[in-house]
This record gives structure tokens, sequence and C-alpha cells, in this order.
């Protein structure tokens, strides 16, 4: 009887210990899952900083996409990424909000321009907006335009394509010449 109370007293005694650790562990885990205060920055985001990845990866491609289609001189193709109408912002500091076969058009027009262009794609990062339920993906790049009359130039470029059902809404760029 006492061999039955000496096992029964050490198998309360470990479930205890074992309690006492998944306690432990529980508080450890929820006191990692709770926010830290908000350190004190000195400055306060006027349109987000909530913001998270949650942006498709086939909204990703579909961008990436247009890089590639640029580059190949398909025009046809970069069209079919384009909401009808588009808002772009230009490396020249010109807005404009039009439908997008004039966009198309206008790119058209510089792309004909050109013999060939290489994209070297250095990173992209998706940017999703949950509260205003806005996607982004930004890119950045370095691209080497190659006109028909033999001359070379290059920049790297910092752009901004804000996708709305799988389709570009608004195009910004940001550009810095290599050399």
């Amino acid at each position: 009887m006492k061999k039955i109370v000496l096992f029964l007293s050490l198998g309360v005694f470990l479930a205890a210990c074992n309690t006492d650790q998944k306690n432990k562990t529980t508080a450890d885990s929820t006191a990692a899952s709770v926010e830290k205060p908000a350190m004190d920055m000195p400055y306060k985001a006027s349109y987000s900083s909530t913001w998270t990845t949650n942006v498709s990866d086939a909204d990703l491609k579909m961008v990436l996409m247009t890089y590639k289609n640029w580059s190949d001189g398909n025009m046809t193709e970069l069209e079919k990424a384009l909401s009808d109408t588009i808002a772009v912002d230009m490396a020249s500091g010109i807005h404009l909000v039009k439908p997008k076969a004039d966009i198309v058009k206008m790119w058209g027009t510089y792309r004909d321009s050109l013999s060939s262009v290489n994209i070297d794609m250095e990173g992209w990062h998706k940017m999703y907006e949950p509260n205003k339920k806005e996607g982004y993906i930004v890119t950045w790049y370095k691209e080497t335009d190659t006109y028909k009359n033999g001359k070379v130039d290059s920049a790297y470029y910092h752009d901004i394509n804000q996708v709305k059902d799988g389709k570009i809404v608004w195009y910004s760029t940001y550009k810095r010449p290599a050399k």
C-alpha cells in the first residue's frame, strides 16, 4: 500500500512539474505575441504605416510581365495589364490620367525609337494597405536602352505599380541616370 501511495505521489509531483512548464511556455509565448509599445518616431505616416505583403503572386507576375513585354516591345500584351483608365506619374514630373489606349500609344511611340531594351530587375516588393484595401508592387531595376541611331542610355528606376482587380491602375516611376 505504501508503494502505491508513493507511486501516486511521484506521478502527481511529475504532473505538477509538467503543468508548471506548460504554463511557463504558454506565458512566454503569450508575452512574445503581445505587441510592443510603439516606438516614439519623429513622424507619423500620413498615408499608412500598416503595410503587409498580402498581394497575390498572380498580381506580382502580371506586373513583372509588363516589364518583360516592354523589353520585348510587345505593347499588345503590356496593354492587357492596364486598367481602362490609368494614372501615370512620369520621372519628369508629368502627371497623366488617360485611357489606356492613349498611354499605350505614347509609350509605343517611345518604344519604337529603340532597337533594344535590357532590364536587370534588381528586386521587387509586394505591399498591401489593409485599411484602404490597396495593393502595390514596387520594383527596382536598371534599364539599358539602345536607340535605333546606336545611342545607348542606361538608368536606375524605382517604380510603384498600384494594382486593383488584376490590372494596373496607377504607375509612378523615378529615374536616376546610371552615368
